[in-house]
């Protein structure tokens, strides 16, 4: 059973595929895909829907996870962010995947065992749970791979 799992954004977007067998969950893929702030706002969106596409089609996965949105004061980035997660939505059922939403306080209970986790004690518990054998640079693809771990700890609440 595999997850795609996202951190949306339209800057950086955080992306991972995880695969559970045998009772265990395995990092397949992640990464952090970048879009540049010269583009238009709509062809970041299109960049960004591209290279998830190309995602689906090499792993294929059978569930996409992805956080939903924590408003914060910049009501332009909020709905720029709820408009790329739109899009996913629609590509990950296009693609027939089931999906499932988490916030931030889910995924951050799931992972470290409470709600008001800072980021240093979420990246430490994912370093904990999954193998991850490769750098990372960016805080979004921890957020990937921390939501698509939340999809597996909650995968039976999810009645999928």
């Amino acid at each position: 059973m595999k997850v795609l799992a996202i951190d949306p954004g339209y800057e950086r977007l955080g992306v991972a595929v995880i695969e559970k067998e045998n009772g265990k969950e395995k990092l397949i893929f992640s990464d952090t895909f970048k879009t540049s702030k010269e583009d238009k706002f709509i062809d970041r969106m299109f960049q960004i829907g591209r290279e998830v596409e190309k995602v689906i089609e090499k792993y294929h996965p059978e569930f996409f996870s992805i956080e939903k949105l924590f408003f914060n004061n910049n009501q332009k980035t909020a709905t720029n962010v709820s408009e790329v997660r739109g899009s996913l939505i629609y590509i990950a059922l296009k693609n027939k995947m089931k999906v499932c939403e988490y916030t931030p306080l889910q995924i951050k209970a799931a992972v470290t065992g409470q709600g008001r986790a800072d980021k240093k004690q979420v990246m430490f518990m994912i370093d904990r749970l999954i193998k991850i054998e490769k750098e990372i640079e960016y805080d979004d693809e921890y957020d990937a791979i921390a939501c698509g771990l939340t999809f597996f700890a909650t995968y039976r609440e999810n009645n999928l």
